[in-house]
C-alpha cells in the first residue's frame, strides 16, 4: 500500500476542462463536417402524412432532409426510442420526425424551421391519476425488481396499531439537464464506423450500432474522450447516435448532430412523475408493526419503464408486516428512463417524509424513531448486511448539526418574517458491480499504462483509477497513466448505477495487482515493449453474494420560510455517509455535494408538466425548467464514516454518485414542516405553493395540511 487511496489528488483533467482544450462530441472538426438539427412531431400521437422538403431544401448550404421517406433503413432495435425515421407512426409529441443536414449549423436550424410537417392526429392521453383506467401491475419493475412484495399481513397490522399514518405524495416528472447536451459525431470510411458520443457507456452504443447497421462490433470505434454530465440520460444510446451514423452514411461525409436543449426532455428519458401511498403504524413506542408503499407511475406506449420507488421500503426499516407495489400506466408520453438515483431519490422522499409524520404523531425525536426502527438484516431478503452504519450516520450528523438543541415544536423559531425549521432523513442506495477488463503494462521508463473503457462523467474517473492502479502495483501516483474512453480498450461497463468505479476499479486492482506479482519474479531489464497483464473480472464480479450490500447515509438541513413571499432558503445542508472506503477524498466531497445539491433542486424549483391539450412537457428547457444555483443554499457540508467492509471489492469501496441526492428533499420537506407547522406533499416546495399552504394554515378548517396531496395524515388512536 502506498497511502494513494483516500488522498484528495487533483484530477488529471482538470486544466484541460478550464483551459478549454477537452474536447467533447460534437467538438472534432473533420474535414468536410457537416451539421445536423432534427424537427420534432408537433403532434402527441398519430402518423405523419407527408413531408414538404422543397424550401428546406432551397435554403443555402442544406444538403438533404431525412425523413421515414428516405431515411437509410436499420434493423428493429432492442430499444424501440431508438427506431428514428423508419415509420409515419408518431408515438409522442417531440418524436423526431425529419433530420436536416447542412454545411453550417446555421442552415441546418434555418432548413428544420422550413420543413412542412403534415399528421392524422389521434386522440391522446398523458394525464397520470391513481384511478387511470388503464392502470396496471407489471411483472417487474425497474431493475428486475418484483413489482410486489409482501411479508406479513400489513392491512390487519395497521388496523390495529395505536398510532397510523396514512397519507399521499407526489412528484412531477423531472429532466435530466447536463451542460453537455446529447451529441454525435459520425463518419463512414471504407465501411468501418467511427462514432465521437456523449455517452455514459460507448461498449453499449457500439454493440446498438452494431446491431442497428449490420455491422460487426470489431468495425466500430466509439469513443466518448470527456463527457459533460449525463445523470442517466446517457447511460444507453440515445436517438442522436443513430441520427448522426445515418445521416453520415446518406451524405458520405462527417455529421455532427447536438440536440438542441429545449429537446431534451421528448427524447432523451426522465424521471417519470410518481404517486405515492405510504401506511406505517406502529406502536407507542415507536416500532413499526406495519409498513405499505405503494406507487402509481406512468410508461410510454412504445417502452415499460417502471420507475421502482417502492423497493427503498423493502431495505430501510425493521417491520413485520411489510407490503410494498408497483402500479404504471402507458400513456402517450416520452419515454421515461434513468435518472439520477431512480427509485430510490422518489421513493425516499416519500419513505422520509413519512417517517417524519410518524415521528409527530408520535412525539418522538425524528432521529430516535429511525433508530428504534434499525433492522438487524434486510427485510425484504432476510440477508445480513456486508454493512449498516446508519444509525452512527445520523448520530453522527445530529451531532455535526446541532440537533441535541433542537425545539421539537412546529412554528417556533421565527427571525423577522422568516419562520425557521430543521430536518432529518436518512438515505440508501444499492451496492453494484459488473464484469469488466483492463490491461496495464509496465515500461522500461518506470511508468505504468492502464487501458480500460471506463468513462469519465465529471467523477473523475481518471484520477480514481489512476489512484487504484498506483496503490496495486506499489508505486507513486504520477507514475501511472490511465487510458479511458473508447471502444478500442479493453471492455467495460457503463459509468452509472453509482457502479462504475467499483467495476472498473476491481479489474484494474487485479490486472496491476498481477503485474507486481510478475514484476517482482522478473529479473534483468524490461523488455522494450514492456510487460503487459490483463484481467477480467467476469465470474467474480458479478458473482452471488449472502450479503445485502448497500450504502447508508443522513441529511440534514435548515431552511427559513419568507411568510410574505413563500420562499424558501436552504441555509444549511449537511450529509454524512457510510460508503466503504473512500478513494478520492477530493472527487468524493464534490460527488456527495453534487447530489446534495441535485437533491436540493428536487425539493425547491425543479418540476415539470405535461400539457394535457398539448401533449407536450411545458418546461422544456433551463429557462422554464430550474436548477439550483450556488445562491440557493448557503452552507453545504459532506462527511463520511471510516467504513471497513471486506465483502465489495478489493479495494472495499462503494458507490457515491447518487446517493448524494437521495434523502435530501425529504430532509428539506421536513424542515420546511417544522420551520410552519404545514404538512406539504407535493413537490418542488415553490413560492406560490407554500404561500397557499401558510394562507391555508391562517383559515378555519384548513387542517395544516397546506398543498397536500390527499391523505388522512398521522392518526393517534385512544
Amino acid at each position: 500500500m502506498t497511502g494513494t487511496l483516500g488522498a484528495p489528488a487533483e484530477r488529471r483533467e482538470g486544466y484541460e476542462k478550464v483551459g478549454g482544450t477537452a474536447r467533447y462530441a460534437a467538438e472534432f472538426p473533420l474535414p468536410g463536417r457537416a451539421q445536423a438539427w432534427p424537427v420534432p412531431a408537433a403532434v402527441a400521437r398519430g402518423r405523419v402524412t407527408g413531408v414538404g422538403t422543397e424550401a428546406a431544401l432551397a435554403v443555402p448550404g442544406v444538403l438533404a432532409v431525412l425523413s421515414h421517406e428516405n431515411a437509410p433503413r436499420i434493423a428493429e432495435p432492442d430499444d424501440p426510442t431508438l427506431a428514428v425515421l423508419q415509420s409515419p407512426r408518431v408515438p409522442h409529441r417531440g418524436w423526431f420526425v425529419a433530420l436536416v443536414v447542412a454545411e453550417t449549423l446555421e442552415a441546418a436550424r434555418a432548413g428544420a424551421a422550413a420543413v412542412r410537417v403534415d399528421y392524422a392526429a389521434e386522440a391522446h392521453d398523458v394525464v397520470l391519476s391513481e384511478t387511470h383506467p388503464g392502470v396496471y401491475v407489471p411483472e417487474k419493475a425497474n431493475g428486475g425488481h418484483p413489482a410486489v412484495r409482501e411479508q406479513g399481513d400489513a392491512d390487519t397490522a395497521f388496523a390495529s396499531a395505536p398510532v397510523t399514518v396514512d397519507v399521499a405524495y407526489r412528484v412531477p416528472p423531472l429532466h435530466n439537464h447536463p451542460m453537455e447536451p446529447h451529441a454525435s459525431t459520425a463518419l463512414w470510411e471504407d465501411g468501418r464506423l467511427t462514432v465521437h458520443t456523449s455517452s455514459q457507456g460507448t461498449d453499449a452504443v457500439r454493440a446498438a450500432l452494431a446491431q442497428l447497421f449490420g455491422l460487426p462490433q470489431e468495425r466500430i470505434t466509439v469513443t466518448a474522450e470527456h463527457v459533460g454530465g449525463g445523470f442517466g440520460s446517457k447511460g444507453t444510446p440515445r436517438p442522436d447516435v443513430v441520427l448522426a451514423a445515418m445521416a453520415a452514411r446518406h451524405t458520405g461525409r462527417p455529421v455532427t448532430l447536438a440536440l438542441p436543449r429545449r429537446y431534451l426532455p421528448a427524447v432523451v428519458g426522465h424521471r417519470a412523475p410518481t404517486l405515492h401511498r405510504l401506511r406505517l403504524g406502529a406502536g407507542e413506542d415507536g416500532r413499526l408493526a406495519s409498513l405499505s408503499h405503494e406507487v402509481t407511475t406512468h410508461t410510454s406506449r412504445i417502452k415499460e419503464f417502471v420507475e421502482q420507488a417502492a423497493v427503498p421500503a423493502r431495505v430501510m426499516y425493521a417491520a413485520p408486516n411489510l407490503r410494498t407495489l408497483h402500479r404504471v400506466a402507458a400513456l402517450d408520453v416520452p419515454s421515461p428512463s434513468w435518472m439520477r438515483a431512480p427509485g430510490e431519490a422518489p421513493g425516499m422522499y416519500a419513505l422520509e417524509s413519512a417517517m417524519d409524520e410518524l415521528a409527530c404523531a408520535l412525539g418522538m425525536d425524528p432521529v430516535e424513531l429511525r433508530v428504534r426502527n434499525e433492522p438487524d438484516a434486510e427485510p425484504d431478503s432476510g440477508r445480513p448486511f456486508s454493512s449498516r452504519h446508519l444509525v452512527e450516520c445520523l448520530r453522527e450528523g445530529a451531532r455535526r448539526f446541532g440537533w441535541a438543541g433542537r425545539d421539537p415544536r412546529p412554528g417556533a423559531r421565527r427571525d423577522g418574517a422568516l419562520l425557521l425549521g430543521t430536518g432529518v432523513a436518512a438515505a440508501t442506495y444499492p451496492v453494484m458491480a459488473a464484469p469488466s477488463t483492463a490491461a496495464v503494462r509496465a515500461l522500461p521508463n518506470g511508468t505504468f499504462e492502464v487501458r480500460i473503457n471506463a468513462t469519465d462523467i465529471g467523477t473523475g474517473a481518471r484520477t480514481v483509477l489512476a489512484q487504484v492502479g498506483a496503490d496495486a502495483v506499489g508505486v507513486p501516483l504520477e507514475r501511472v497513466r490511465v487510458d479511458i474512453g473508447s471502444t478500442d480498450l479493453p471492455s467495460a461497463p457503463l459509468a452509472g448505477g453509482s457502479s462504475g468505479t467499483a467495476s472498473w476499479g476491481w479489474a484494474v486492482h487485479e490486472a496491476c495487482a498481477g503485474l507486481a506479482r510478475r514484476l517482482a519474479e522478473h529479473t534483468g531489464p524490461l523488455p522494450e515493449r514492456g510487460l503487459d497483464v490483463r484481467a477480467d473480472t467476469r465470474g467474480v464480479a458479478d458473482a452471488e453474494c449472502d450479503r445485502a450490500r448497500h450504502a447508508f447515509g443522513a441529511h440534514f438541513a435548515e431552511v427559513a420560510v419568507d411568510t410574505v413571499t413563500g420562499e424558501v432558503r436552504t441555509r444549511r445542508l449537511l450529509g454524512v455517509y457510510a460508503a466503504g472506503r473512500i478513494l478520492n477524498a477530493r472527487t468524493a466531497r464534490s460527488q456527495f455535494v453534487g447530489g446534495m445539491t441535485m437533491g436540493l433542486g428536487m425539493a425547491l424549483t425543479e418540476g415539470s408538466t405535461l400539457d394535457a391539450a398539448s401533449g407536450g412537457f411545458a418546461e422544456s428547457d433551463l429557462a422554464s425548467y430550474h436548477v439550483p444555483v450556488h445562491a440557493d443554499v448557503a452552507s453545504v457540508e459532506a462527511h463520511w464514516l471510516d467504513e471497513e467492509d471486506s465483502r465489495l471489492n478489493p479495494m472495499g469501496s462503494k458507490g457515491i454518485g447518487e446517493i448524494g441526492i437521495v434523502g435530501t428533499a425529504a430532509a428539506i420537506g421536513n424542515a420546511v414542516h417544522h420551520a410552519t407547522g404545514v404538512r406539504f406533499r407535493e413537490l418542488p416546495l415553490t413560492p406560490d405553493r407554500v404561500l397557499a399552504g401558510l394562507l391555508g394554515a391562517r383559515t378555519p378548517d384548513a387542517g395544516g395540511t397546506g398543498s397536500a396531496v390527499s391523505g388522512s395524515g398521522p392518526v393517534r388512536r385512544p
